[in-house]
């Protein structure tokens, strides 16, 4: 089979049909089944997970990321976008804007966050824990459609969730160099980047966080900026996809480093 493009979505687009001819499909992983979503996007041979599981039903402290990570790997989708509702944490980051990301801030506190736990000892690297060739792709195709963008190098705040954050928390992660906060970035990046895969997240910017509008913030909210951005991230992703597909391998690819998982 073709090495076919991957797509997380998560809250506002798992519920959007992006392929044609899509097949429900799954896939066992040393860390648990994946069911996802193969078909065609443009064109292009593609894979679709859908993070909070189908009817958005599983919350982000207790997604299988190394599963879902694991089941990209083993799919052969060397280059993952992914796509996340975040809560803005710097004024000049508007609701109604998109960001991507170069870098992270971790928050978490009770997830499974490396496939590096038996067998051997392996320090990663994360100094790019963003794609910049993807970062490049999105990029320009984001400036054709005249989407905002707040920034291309934005600070993810992983928070553990499923709460929303306290406005103390919020201006403690904006004091330390945060852009946006979500509660699904990492482990995720994390563990595509233990696995050598090219990755990046269009953060698109639903709210401010908690104390910075002087509103309480509900998940509503976010379901109703979501929707309203829907259509756009749609168009956005089909618009990049073949782009994607024809990047070279990262030279990470070449390394196959959780092979030795799949050893019987």
């Amino acid at each position: 089979m073709s090495r076919p493009v991957g797509l997380v979505v998560g809250t506002g687009v798992d519920g959007v049909e992006l392929l044609s001819d899509a097949r429900a499909l799954r896939i066992t992983t040393p860390f648990g089944d994946v069911e996802y979503l193969r078909g065609l996007m443009e064109g292009v041979d593609t894979v679709v997970l859908k993070r909070h599981g189908e009817g958005h039903v599983v919350p982000p402290h207790l997604i299988n990321y190394r599963a879902n990570i694991m089941a990209l790997y083993m799919l052969g989708a060397w280059h993952v976008i992914t796509t996340s509702a975040v809560g803005s944490l710097q004024p000049s980051i508007e609701p109604g804007s998109y960001a991507l990301m170069g870098d992270f801030l971790d928050f978490t506190k009770v997830r499974a966050h490396t496939f590096f736990e038996t067998g051997k000892v392996v320090h990663t690297d994360v100094t790019h824990a963003y794609s910049g060739a993807l970062t490049d792709v999105l990029a320009d195709e984001m400036s054709l459609l005249n989407l905002p963008v707040s920034t291309t190098r934005g600070v993810y705040v992983a928070a553990e969730g499923p709460r929303f954050e306290s406005p103390q928390e919020v201006r403690m992660y904006a004091a330390m160099g945060g852009s946006v906060v979500g509660m699904t970035g990492v482990p995720e990046v994390t563990l595509a980047n233990e696995a050598g895969l090219e990755y990046q997240t269009i953060a698109i910017v639903t709210n401010y966080a908690a104390g910075m509008s002087g509103a309480p913030l509900t998940h509503q909210e976010v379901l109703d900026a979501m929707a309203r951005a829907s259509t756009s991230i749609a168009m956005l992703l089909r618009r990049v996809v073949t782009r994607v597909a024809a990047l070279p391998e990262g030279p990470a690819a070449a390394e196959r480093r959780l092979d030795f998982l799949l050893q019987p």
